[in-house]
């Protein structure tokens, strides 16, 4: 006797539907198979997700953490290391001689100063000092952020492994180069869940240049094959904070809440029908985005800050600027956020160092330190982690017209650096150290994987068993890498 509903078009009947298939395979014999095997909690958190369920507590958390919440600001285009926080004053002495070959010893440039013919190296244009107590040394550019400098670690030796904006952001927010990975910001939502039930565990916040050679791509933030919820949520500095949320124009509060409510009926049908979590995920963000409705107006009116606050940040309500983001970071991590990231064009500075990297610093340094003094003054640094990197470091040579006025630096893969602060790191200490040339690192190297996995640990998550199962394979944000450096944690 023929079972299927006439009625129904057969390539739309649920036991025929290709993702219903996959879908009840993953949640009968398949769930049976990975119980009788022991399998990990990544592969049962992915069959419990497509599902539509939260994933259960993971056997991949460590303990206490020393950070609950990250911030990342993140310099699109890359630091220059040696004209913030890495003196080499033999670069000063020979200056416009070239890299020798001793030194560089064959290894990759990239193809514009490979063109060029000449490597002239070049010191830098600023002068370095000592700040707190730890004597910690940078340059003067800090001149607000170097008051934290007994809460900062520095590491002056990180290493990727590509020389491209796209492939080294890649690196650094997937952990790979290859297409559709899950970012950071996911991968610790994903691990960690929420806080705040009305507001998304991952928040990105963009500002600055989104010309040129380094715009931050959105799957810097994407949840890849993790569950869609653990996509980052984009915010806005000023007008509407986020896509959509509003009602639209000439709907009424009953009107939208009605038309919301049908459509999510339809969503669960269609969920039932087809076992696609896409549909599950649609139904999830629908419900976080009616909560955000209410939480989201109150949490992006920064001119309910106190006039000091404001000033402080050099915030201007109702704008957008990397100022506005920074303030609205702290009032996102102290409601439960787990994880946010500012992302910050700009820094990618091929020529003209003298003016236009004293001119982002200008503008970065006094939000970032008014943050730091903020989280501090609320008891929130200390197990908040604050990072401050770009993809990649600048070369010591120059790129381009070289004059006492004016130089630019190549992207380099070799040697960069990075500043934490705050959640646990040990402040006042600098790690690594490259060659009196700045091109190699010739002590204590950190990959990307090993800041990562650091981070993770921090978050009180073992990296290597932070896992999910795709296409086959157990996948990590460390991909097949990284180590925990323990110098760096108090």
């Amino acid at each position: 006797m023929n079972q299927f509903d006439p009625q129904v078009p057969l390539l739309h009947t649920p036991t025929l539907a290709r993702r219903a298939f996959l879908g009840t395979s993953v949640l009968s014999l398949g769930s049976i198979a990975l119980a009788c095997m022991g399998a990990r909690e990544g592969q049962r958190s992915e069959a419990l997700a497509s599902a539509g369920a939260a994933p259960v507590l993971p056997p991949y958390k460590l303990g206490k953490a020393s950070a609950q919440r990250v911030i990342m600001i993140f310099a699109a285009g890359g630091l220059s290391q040696l004209d913030l926080f890495d003196e080499k004053p033999l670069l000063k002495a020979r200056r416009g001689e070239e890299l020798p070959d001793s030194i560089r010893k064959g290894q990759r440039i990239s193809g514009v100063t490979e063109k060029q013919g000449a490597l002239p190296v070049v010191g830098s244009c600023f002068e370095f000092k000592n700040y707190g107590q730890s004597g910690l040394r940078m340059s003067e550019l800090f001149r607000e952020m170097g008051a934290f400098a007994d809460d900062a670690c520095l590491v002056r030796s990180m290493q990727t492994d590509h020389v491209l904006h796209e492939a080294a952001m890649s690196i650094l927010f997937t952990g790979s180069q290859q297409l559709g990975r899950p970012s950071w910001g996911a991968w610790s939502s994903y691990a960690l869940g929420t806080a705040n039930q009305d507001l998304p565990e991952f928040v990105v916040m963009l500002s600055g240049s989104r010309d040129g050679g380094s715009p931050p791509h959105p799957r810097m933030w994407h949840n890849g094959y993790l569950p869609g919820r653990f996509q980052g949520c984009p915010f806005r500095g000023g007008g509407e904070p986020v896509f959509f949320v509003k009602n639209p124009k000439g709907v009424s509060e009953p009107q939208r809440k009605g038309l919301l409510e049908r459509l999510k009926q339809l969503n669960q049908i269609e969920a039932e029908r087809t076992g696609d979590p896409d549909v599950t995920t649609r139904i999830q963000s629908y419900e976080m985005a009616a909560r955000m409705q209410v939480s989201v107006p109150e949490l992006s009116d920064l001119s309910k800050e106190p006039a000091d606050i404001l000033e402080q940040y050099g915030a201007l309500p109702g704008k957008e600027s990397f100022a506005n983001n920074c303030l609205l970071a702290r009032r996102l991590v102290e409601r439960g956020v787990r994880f946010v990231q500012i992302m910050d064009g700009g820094w990618d500075h091929h020529y003209d160092i003298p003016r236009s990297l004293k001119q982002k610093m200008t503008m970065a340094d006094k939000p970032i330190a008014a943050l730091l003094r903020d989280l501090k003054e609320r008891g929130l640094l200390q197990d908040t982690l604050v990072l401050f990197c770009g993809e990649f470091g600048r070369t010591s040579y120059c790129e381009g017209p070289m004059s006492f006025e004016s130089y630019g630096r190549d992207h380099q893969q070799l040697s960069g650096g990075f500043l934490m602060f705050g959640g646990g790191v040990r402040g006042g200490t600098s790690y690594g150290e490259t060659d009196e040339w700045g091109w190699d690192v010739v002590k204590d190297p950190v990959h990307v994987h090993d800041l990562q996995a650091t981070v993770l640990h921090m978050l009180g998550l073992e990296h290597r068993q932070l896992v999910t199962r795709y296409q086959g394979r157990d996948f990590r944000l460390t991909d097949v890498g990284g180590n925990v450096i323990q110098p760096l944690l108090a």
